[in-house]
């Protein structure tokens, strides 16, 4: 997302990246965008001397060292706020703290990704005035490879890190009960995360060792898109996850839990399909519909398909984004 939103909003971007793995430093130079790993906050201080730059951050850790560097320089800062994960202590510690800074007054923008995101910054009493909503956008895509069905079988897709905010057990609860009444249905869950051992035995104990697989994380999610019967989304939060325009651009139907800023984008029965947060049953329901259907399913793809392209490109929200970094820079100089 970050790479996408470099390369197409006009302005000379620099990221500085805290404590990143070096594929992730690589991956972003040879788009040809600037950037750098920093280890320390004294470094990034420095560095933010040197530079001067309107700073935007992204993220819990980026947010205290951003806020400190443009407190510290008197730097412009634009905030972007992806969602909040309190299901720890630790994590209800950060999203107190984060919510707090976004209340400072040297703090200009704070752009939400999601409605229901801004919604939680008012209500902590970050003024209205400072809060904006834009979207996650995709950039235009190239031909989507030849969809691949398997003969005689439908797949569910699970996308995203193996950690409880993102749902993975609820996924294989909707999931599993479906492949035990329909032989046809199989699963995959994309992605590496600590539960990853728990959720293989859970699959291992239903007999579902072969219908049920865990690939691991993927580079090539294309290649995936064009297997996929339907992409589930579990998650029990979420901002507006970029998996869920994807699979949209892609001509996947989604099948989704109705959290964050998922229902701003999913209208029940128009383009996807949602179920209340958390219910399982539910969710099977609405995957069972889409098995059934394949005529909704293809009536879903084509409306998700023109939403994509209406509400979530991103060389539009991209001149949003100019908008913001210019207003912001404007306002500190005045």
């Amino acid at each position: 997302m970050l790479l996408d939103h470099c390369q197409a909003t006009s302005g000379d971007h620099r990221v500085v990246f805290l404590d990143a793995p070096a594929e992730l430093v690589t991956r972003f130079r040879e788009a040809g965008v600037q950037c750098q790993s920093c280890d320390s906050l004294p470094a990034l201080l420095r560095l933010l001397r040197e530079q001067r730059p309107l700073i935007n951050t992204h993220n819990f850790k980026g947010l205290v060292f951003g806020w400190l560097g443009a407190s510290v320089w008197r730097l412009p800062l634009v905030i972007t706020q992806h969602g909040f994960t309190p299901s720890s202590r630790k994590q209800r510690l950060y999203t107190w703290l984060s919510l707090q800074l976004c209340r400072m007054p040297n703090v200009e923008r704070v752009v939400c990704v999601a409605e229901s995101i801004a919604r939680i910054l008012r209500d902590a009493g970050v003024p209205a005035s400072r809060l904006q909503v834009i979207p996650n956008g995709l950039p235009q895509a190239a031909a989507l490879p030849e969809r691949i069905p398997a003969s005689g079988t439908w797949l569910a897709g699970y996308v995203g890190r193996l950690s409880q905010e993102k749902g993975p057990d609820l996924f294989l609860d909707a999931l599993i009960p479906l492949c035990q009444r329909h032989r046809q249905v199989r699963g995959v869950m994309l992605g590496e995360g600590p539960e990853r051992a728990e959720l293989q035995a859970r699959i291992d104990a239903a007999g579902l060792t072969e219908r049920i697989t865990l690939p691991g994380f993927q580079r090539d999610m294309r290649s995936w898109m064009a297997r996929l019967d339907a992409l589930v989304i579990s998650s029990r939060t979420e901002g507006t996850p970029m998996i869920l325009l994807e699979a949209m651009q892609d001509g996947v139907p989604v099948v989704a839990f109705g959290v964050g800023g998922i229902p701003d984008v999913i209208e029940h029965g128009r383009n996807g399909l949602l179920a209340r947060p958390l219910a399982v049953e539910e969710l099977g329901q609405q995957l069972l519909a889409l098995l059934e259907d394949p005529a909704q399913a293809g009536e879903l793809v084509a409306r998700a398909r023109q939403t994509q392209r209406e509400r979530y490109h991103l060389p539009t929200l991209a001149q949003r984004w100019a908008q913001v970094y210019r207003g912001a820079a404007q306002e500190v100089v005045a």
